[in-house]
């Protein structure tokens, strides 16, 4: 599941069309996913955005519209869910955002746990991207708002594993983070 339907209201622009070494964000996440070679992949996307759409071109992904991505992460991972309600085995959940993503840390995510929920831990910090099982996924009905799985760990006094990965603890949110990355060439000017 790639999460790609933010309105990146902070940032002023769609961070999912930023560009690292000529690669869209956005595409750049889609690759480290199907790297993997998942089962399927289901991208969330805002509705009326064709840049985003041709981002897929070519792809074996799923078109998954969020109509609504005011609402926050829940309302995608809540339409990504349904998109999967048939699938048992364990989900992957990627954000775009994250521009030191690599597959090395999506295949230890996917190989530790069995069938514990896993999440990305950087610093005292954890969260995505983020491995839950097949439970955990049907539960996506039950967020709100910008709160994703880890509200439910947090209520039930779970905490899913953690696979540490400090490089993707930067936040690529503001125009200040973004003048970051660009000069340290992170992300192309």
């Amino acid at each position: 599941m790639v999460l790609a339907a933010g309105l990146s209201r902070r940032l002023g622009h769609p961070k999912q069309l930023l560009r690292r070494d000529g690669v869209s964000l956005l595409r750049h996440a889609l690759d480290a996913v199907l790297a993997t070679a998942p089962l399927r992949v289901v991208a969330v996307l805002p509705a009326d955005m064709p840049a985003l759409e041709r981002e897929l071109d070519g792809l074996p992904v799923e078109r998954c519209v969020n109509a609504a991505p005011q609402t926050g992460i829940a309302g995608s991972l809540q339409r990504a869910a349904a998109a999967l309600a048939d699938h048992r085995g364990p989900t992957l959940i990627v954000g775009v955002d994250q521009i030191h993503l690599r597959r090395a840390h999506l295949d230890a995510l996917l190989a530790s746990g069995g069938e514990d929920d896993v999440a990305s831990g950087y610093g005292a910090a954890f969260g995505l991207p983020v491995r839950v099982g097949a439970a955990t996924l049907r539960r996506a009905a039950e967020l709100s708002g910008d709160a994703g799985f880890r509200s439910l760990w947090s209520r039930s006094g779970a905490s899913p594993r953690r696979v540490e990965a400090p490089e993707l603890a930067f936040d690529l949110d503001t125009p200040d983070a973004l003048a970051t990355a660009i000069a340290a060439g992170w992300i192309d000017r």
